[in-house]
């Protein structure tokens, strides 16, 4: 009874400590995205909205191919589909990140977030928020890491995007503020603001 009464103590003492600390960072780097999955039943989209599966990411980005605009999704499984946009969507003038890219999905601990798929290190580093092309990318075993594919840094998205490899010094990925999520066969929503 005493060593549960130490391990409840503890863990009861982590949460406070945890949540009491500094406030979470989030980005202001422009993003709008508002997709709603009734529509086009996306598998590979619906695997990262899913509050059951945890620990599954899905990067989305735009191409456009023939005149017309898709969504192109890819998962941290090794997952990936293509969606043709609808009017609907081309009227919500989508916007994906700092360029073209965000990664969403349910935190192992049961949050929903959206991260930018631009190095935020590499980004202020060298100054570029007009055209950056730092991109993350994720490993394909469902770990959760991400890395930057120009200097390396590593990013653990199942933990507020927290750096497991990087110099001291080095900023967290800053999840964006509004990232919302009414399931797989629902509407996803990523806003800056």
């Amino acid at each position: 009874m005493k060593k549960l009464t130490s391990y409840l103590f503890l863990l009861t003492s982590s949460f406070f400590l945890f949540s009491c600390g500094a406030e979470q960072a989030f980005t202001s780097w422009p993003c709008r995205f508002i997709y709603d999955n009734s529509i086009h039943l996306d598998q590979t989209l619906a695997t990262a909205t899913n509050p059951a599966s945890t620990g599954i990411f899905c990067k989305i980005t735009e191409t456009t191919r023939g005149g017309s605009k898709y969504l192109v999704f890819e998962n941290n499984q090794g997952l990936s589909s293509t969606q043709i946009e609808t009017a609907a969507e081309l009227r919500n003038n989508l916007r994906l990140g700092l360029n073209n890219g965000i990664i969403v999905g349910f935190q192992n601990f049961g949050s929903f977030t959206a991260y930018d798929i631009q190095c935020i290190n590499c980004v202020e580093k060298e100054n570029n928020y007009s055209s950056p092309n730092y991109r993350l990318t994720m490993d394909q075993k469902g770990t959760g890491i991400a890395t930057c594919s120009k200097c390396g840094r590593q990013y653990d998205l199942n933990n507020g995007g927290l750096i497991t490899n990087g110099e001291q010094g080095d900023k967290s990925l800053q999840p964006y503020r509004n990232a919302q999520t009414s399931g797989p066969q629902g509407i996803t929503t990523v806003l800056s603001e």
